[in-house]
């Protein structure tokens, strides 16, 4: 048997050990992600990557929800020694990687020709003589390239194409990137772009798609703090008919506001108001571990005084002065922008129906209540009062803390014993603190006509919930509405618009826990934000041209974006992220250029 015959008879062989090994990877992920990548050979780490787990392919391919992703093995020297003494077999065993990675190492462009030679193999029906009786379509696949040739490939992907349960061919994709640079005599010509699409797939019409996102309202840098937001506000538009590279959106696009906000910036409006669920979530954490970090006082006048001077004020006039915070500091708030309405600021620190209790809280809460001691001489005054008779408060109907049944047992002249120890006196200020910021927001999403008041009365403002659980509802309350205010104030939202936001992050939160990361989404009109864009540069573009139906569709994809489009390192290839400008300047915006090229194998 000649050499030539030999290599030819180990092909199927070698074949069937890359199908079974893939197919098996896909099989023990369909349950769960696995927990580590998959070694193939010496070489190659292979991962499983579902529509829930982050893709690192979403920004140029929008296809399969579940993909392989193979990438470049990071090795040990304990690791390699163990590799040298594997068996031929052996090779081919799905092998869980160690724990630790160095983060995504690219293959060379040729090895990854390689790979997604034979996965094509693989999905061949014709190959009969691989002796797979029931061929199985496997995940799409996609291997990152370290940018090594002319074209600064990065990725190299392959997608079967499927009539029924057969394989029919499979789409071949080829990323290319470049950059960054300010340079737009490296953009690509549309015409041109058109022009390579319709000689590389044989097609007389071809149709355009553009993509823009701009950022609208980024998180900046707060001077004296050390903390980077992840605050951001920013809009994606999609169009139809692209009649050049980089063109603004026209206004018949449509277009998605995506929104991710983190509370906590002293610029908003509503920051004293933070400020207050800050410390009722420390009297929370207290209540739960039995140690409360106390604030050190920054008044002048300690809590013990100002609620002493509030009680003679109930004794002389019981009209309940509606004060929910310092004035002096209310009018200290402000923002980096002129576009906060004084009715914003109206909402809150100035609601008119504070009770008793409600105005308690504003006397202690914050840093006014500087120990667990002057807590109880706080409380001990108040509780003194209401037996002698000397108050008579008004309190909300409906009032369900400790102290408003207190207040209640008063008007009858006669009160229960009440021993100010332990955690009762920080459950008593939790209690009236959490009544009093649950109708702070309620006054602001209630007062809106038709923002869902079922959804509040059965769930945000639930007594029904141990006090814990109170609180983070709370905390999701806050979280909608620096959303609403930062809308209101900064992008001018009127009710129309609010309305659906409020219900998206509504039914959010009331499916999912607390999560400041999470980018509510909104379907606008352009118009609605074009003043904020229509002289900016886009964060990213992207025209894609397109031909053929079905499966017979092409795909030719050219953008240019801020941030890098691929994640793994450049360290083999300095050439794949230069550090480019225009005659040295680095004040216009660079872009990363990306290509995504398609082509097809048919196997009918």
């Amino acid at each position: 048997m000649g050499k030539a015959e030999g290599e030819k008879s180990c092909v199927p062989t070698f074949l069937v050990f890359f199908f079974c090994f893939f197919f098996r990877i896909r099989e023990e992920g369909k349950d769960s992600i696995p927990e580590h990548p998959y070694l193939y050979e010496t070489d190659v780490e292979i991962s499983l990557v579902h529509g829930s787990s982050k893709n690192p392919i979403e920004r140029f391919w929008n296809g399969s929800s579940t993909i392989y992703i193979l990438q470049k093995a990071t090795h040990d020297e304990e690791s390699d020694s163990v590799e040298e003494s594997r068996t031929d077999d052996a090779v081919y065993a799905p092998e869980l990687l160690p724990k630790e990675s160095p983060g995504p190492l690219a293959l060379s462009v040729g090895r990854a020709k390689q790979l997604i030679s034979l996965y094509t193999m693989v999905q061949n029906p014709n190959m009969t003589y691989l002796g797979i009786s029931d061929p199985v379509v496997l995940p799409p696949l996609w291997v990152r390239c370290d940018g090594s040739d002319p074209q600064h490939t990065c990725w190299i992907g392959a997608e079967p194409l499927k009539a029924g349960n057969k394989v029919t061919g499979v789409n071949i994709y080829m990323v290319s990137c470049d950059g960054p640079t300010a340079d737009k005599t490296r953009f690509a010509n549309l015409e041109e772009l058109k022009k390579e699409h319709k000689i590389r797939h044989h097609s007389s019409v071809v149709t355009t798609k553009g993509f823009a996102q701009y950022e609208l309202v980024a998180a900046t840098a707060i001077e004296d703090t050390i903390a980077e937001s992840e605050s951001n506000i920013y809009v994606d538009i999609t169009w139809n008919g692209v009649d050049k590279i980089l063109e603004t959106p026209p206004l018949v696009s449509a277009a998605t506001l995506n929104i991710a906000l983190e509370s906590g910036d002293p610029r908003s409006p509503v920051f004293q108001l933070y400020r207050e669920l800050q410390f009722l979530l420390a009297l929370a954490e207290g209540l739960k571990t039995g140690v409360t970090e106390w604030p050190e006082s920054s008044e002048s006048e300690s809590a013990l005084k100002l609620v002493q001077e509030f009680l003679t004020d109930s004794k002389k006039k019981l009209d309940g002065d509606c004060v929910s915070g310092n004035k002096s500091e209310r009018e200290k708030i402000k923002c980096d922008t002129a576009a906060v309405d004084s009715c914003i600021k109206s909402i809150f620190g100035e609601r008119g129906d504070l009770d008793f209790t409600e105005q308690l809280w504003c006397k202690m809460k914050g840093k006014c209540v500087s120990s667990y001691q002057e807590l109880i001489d706080c409380f001990t005054l108040v509780i003194k009062s209401l037996e002698l008779g000397e108050i008579q408060p008004w309190i909300h109907q409906g009032s369900s803390s400790f102290l408003s049944q207190l207040i209640q047992q008063s008007y009858h002249g006669k009160m229960e014993d009440v021993p100010l120890s332990d955690i009762t006196p920080i459950q008593m200020l939790l209690e009236i603190g959490l009544e009093k910021m649950k109708k702070d927001y309620v006054s602001f999403f209630i007062g809106e006509p038709d923002t869902g008041s079922l959804l509040f009365q059965d769930y945000f403002i639930s007594t029904s919930v141990d006090l814990q659980e109170q609180v983070h509802r709370v905390q999701k309350l806050h979280h909608m509405l620096e959303i609403m205010v930062s809308c209101t104030g900064l992008l001018r939202f009127r009710h129309e618009n609010l309305f659906p936001l409020t219900q998206i992050c509504m039914q959010y939160y009331k499916e999912n826990p607390l999560n400041e990361k999470h980018v509510f989404q909104l379907p606008i009109r352009p118009a609605l934000v074009k003043k904020f864009y229509q002289n900016d540069n886009p964060e990213m573009w992207k025209v894609e041209i397109s031909s053929g139906h079905g499966q017979k569709e092409v795909k030719t994809t050219w953008q240019v974006s801020t941030n890098a489009p691929v994640e793994h390192g450049t360290a083999n290839n300095s050439g794949l992220f230069s550090d480019s400008t225009v005659n040295g300047s680095s004040e216009e915006r660079l872009y990363f250029i990306t290509m995504n090229q398609c082509s097809q194998v048919q196997f009918t």
